[in-house]
């Protein structure tokens, strides 16, 4: 087979100042995990309420959306933000849910605890099993709420990887993405401002308490490219997020790198010279503004006739910085009949 090396250079853009957060802790993480931006992002922090992430996809995971909830007393004596239940009510597990997300119903992350797990101490058991199954290492739950407490913490690291699992459930999707909703009478607006302020924003979840100050946890898709950013303590953190978006969105960008490559193979004894050979799928990958690729191929010196269209024919990898990171198969773009010896002789 001939091997050929291909060097691609995407043309440079500016590369644009990485932006100075308010944030003591932030990060800007793509939904595989790859790290775009941090700043001191394993440093330990009080969660306030984006702690009710977890809250939800811990429920989620144990609980059916029409389940209906009791609501007792034990719910109702939770102090701070509330979606102002009344014992003896009785709610739908959804309907908790979006009192969650939408306006941090700490009434609602107790009753769904207690509705899941029994207690609020068995159902930190589960978050905290969650955490260690998705490598939050750096995290302890001890509630359902994220009042402040001892042994209740996170990492700006920890809460993206968090936020980019809660992103593939499609329910939790919905919910986090809903901006108002009619419960029992009650409007409930979400108060993930960033909905309205960023057209790209899917999602998101505020907190605060006087101690763990303001944070915010949020995620926005552009152009097939889905990104997580988190903020802990962060006085400006609308304006944290909207600029290290803007910035992350500038200079990376999810792209096809073997879109337009195409060889031309020779045919033996062929109605057509040439056979072309074409990527069988995207090669997408997240690329720096101006990064050098480079693209290794494989395919026969020449091929006998017939050729039929869709088989392989050899192999395109691309490299970036001496490693692989992505390729597929070279697949034959049209068919190639056998040239047929009447054929032959009347051409001559």
């Amino acid at each position: 087979m001939a091997s050929v090396c291909l060097l691609l250079h995407m043309i440079p853009a500016a590369w644009a100042e990485q932006p100075c957060p308010s944030a003591q802790s932030a990060i800007v993480i793509t939904s595989d995990g790859r790290t775009l931006y941090e700043k001191n992002a394993d440093d330990r922090a009080l969660i306030a309420s984006t702690t009710k992430l977890m809250t939800a996809i811990v429920t989620i995971e144990n609980a059916k959306l029409n389940e209906l909830v009791d609501i007792t007393q034990e719910c109702c004596d939770i102090e701070g933000s509330s979606m102002y239940l009344e014992a003896g009510q009785r709610y739908t597990v959804k309907e908790l849910l979006l009192g969650l997300l939408l306006v941090s119903g700490n009434d609602a992350a107790q009753a769904l605890a207690l509705h899941v797990a029994g207690s609020t101490e068995n159902f930190a058991e589960l978050m905290n099993s969650k955490a260690r199954e998705l490598g939050m290492d750096n995290s302890s739950f001890e509630n359902p709420h994220g009042l402040d407490a001892e042994n209740h913490y996170s990492t700006a690291r920890d809460m993206a990887k968090l936020m980019a699992y809660c992103m593939d459930d499609p329910s939790f999707r919905e919910l986090c993405a809903t901006r108002s909703c009619l419960i029992n009478g009650q409007t409930l607006i979400n108060h993930n401002k960033l909905l309205d302020m960023y057209p790209d924003c899917i999602g998101g979840k505020t907190g605060y308490t006087q101690a763990a100050g303001r944070c915010l946890v949020s995620c926005c898709e552009r152009k097939g490219l889905r990104l997580i950013c988190v903020t802990l303590s962060a006085p400006d953190d609308w304006n944290d997020h909207i600029a290290l978006y803007d910035w992350a969105f500038s200079q990376f960008s999810l792209r096809d790198a073997v879109e337009g490559q195409s060889f031309q193979v020779p045919v033996i004894s062929g109605r057509e010279k040439y056979a072309v050979l074409k990527p069988e799928e995207k090669v997408e990958l997240l690329l720096d503004e101006g990064q050098e690729l480079h693209l290794q191929v494989e395919y026969p010196r020449f091929v006998f006739a017939p050729v039929n269209k869709g088989e392989t024919g050899g192999e395109i990898w691309v490299i970036i910085d001496g490693k692989q990171v992505g390729g597929c198969r070279l697949i034959y773009d049209s068919d190639v009949a056998l040239l047929l010896p009447q054929e032959e002789t009347d051409s001559g």
